[in-house]
């Protein structure tokens, strides 16, 4: 079964409403009707309805950047992910390196995140990746293995066979520096390997595995050519409609 390409562009802190609606409105022009990749947009709570009046009608997804795990509470600040699915989201970004790094986030939270988001029918991007002390120590490989465990772990095959995972080396995250395409490419056949073992090799086969990491127009063809590179979660390159779109366009 031929994985479908999935690019997602995360706006992180960035836009204004009236910002984010220019953006989405020149990106829905340019690749709103593009059928060979399956096209995300995230951008901050604030300016997601904005987003969403936008791309209504096009081929483009909403997403979110986080989620809490609980339906609704006494969680000052977080959003549950019943008011994202209310306001139009079918993904959510969910244990990014820099909720990791600056919030505290654990492959735990991460897990019931994603239990919370399969109980409202949004579609987890579940981010992965390692720090440049731990690739230079040759941890790669043990820290992917623990994150993806403790992440995946219990979670229910049939939606982990939908989701979307999201190997974002944190040491190329902002930086300009990015993985090599073979560096990517064996982290992402790892991350199937490990899916394989802990639930099926069908499951392994259908999840699509995402590359995130300073990615460009000028490296995306090379990235997406590995057999097990599924598609790219874009940062910097995301906030300008013809760098993005020229990325969604890679082939």
């Amino acid at each position: 079964m031929a994985r479908k390409p999935i690019i997602a562009g995360n706006w992180k802190m960035h836009k204004t409403r009236q910002q984010a609606a220019d953006l989405a409105n020149a990106l829905a022009a340019q690749v709103g009707t593009y059928e060979a990749v399956e096209v995300v947009l995230c951008p901050p709570y604030t300016a997601l309805e904005t987003v969403g009046a936008a791309i209504r009608g096009t081929r483009i997804a909403l997403g979110a950047q986080n989620c809490h795990w609980a339906d609704s509470g006494a969680y000052t600040g977080e959003i549950a992910p019943p008011m994202l699915v209310d306001v139009g989201c079918k993904y959510v970004i969910i244990g990014h390196s820099e909720r990791r790094q600056y919030f505290a986030e654990t492959d735990e939270t991460i897990n019931k995140k994603a239990q919370a988001a399969y109980r409202h029918g949004l579609i987890p991007i579940i981010c992965v990746g390692e720090t440049l002390e731990e690739r230079q120590s040759g941890r790669t490989e043990d820290v992917i293995t623990t994150q993806i465990k403790g992440c995946l772990s219990g979670l229910p095959s049939d939606k982990v066979a939908q989701s979307v995972i999201a190997y974002e080396p944190v040491w190329a995250i902002g930086t300009g520096q990015t993985a090599t395409k073979e560096q990517a490419q064996e982290v992402h056949a790892l991350i199937r390997k490990l899916v394989a073992e802990m639930f099926s090799p069908e499951v392994a086969e259908q999840i699509r595995i995402q590359y995130g990491g300073s990615v460009k127009p000028q490296n995306i063809r090379e990235l997406m050519a590995q057999p097990d590179i599924d598609g790219a979660l874009v940062g910097g390159a995301s906030l300008e409609a013809d760098s993005f779109a020229s990325i969604v366009r890679y082939e």
